[in-house]
């Protein structure tokens, strides 16, 4: 994940910081780096399983080889499921381009 962050491309969106690079797995694979930012261990594990779903449904069918490590910013814990899901589909469109 490290060397995705280091070396990867990188998006902001107000609730999602997406970094991603090319890899020779011939697969898309997938990180995510959930900080504690003052909240608690049962929030941070629902962030955690809404990413993961949302990623598993929408994002891994049409994306590449690529690594993705999805790191949430304060306001994702606030945020609806859909709301994570335009961020996350919004980010796989522009890759598309």
């Amino acid at each position: 994940m490290s060397a995705v962050q280091r070396d990867g491309r990188r998006r902001r969106t107000p609730r999602l910081d997406i970094s991603w690079r090319g890899n020779d797995a011939g697969h898309p694979r997938f990180g995510i780096v959930v900080p504690r930012y003052g909240e608690s261990a049962v929030a941070r594990n629902r962030l955690r399983r809404r990413l993961r779903e949302i990623v598993r449904r929408r994002v891994l069918s049409s994306a590449g080889p690529v690594d993705i490590v999805v790191r949430p910013r304060p306001g994702a814990y606030h945020s609806t499921f859909g709301e994570l899901a335009v961020d996350l589909e919004s980010w796989l469109h522009s890759l598309s381009r």
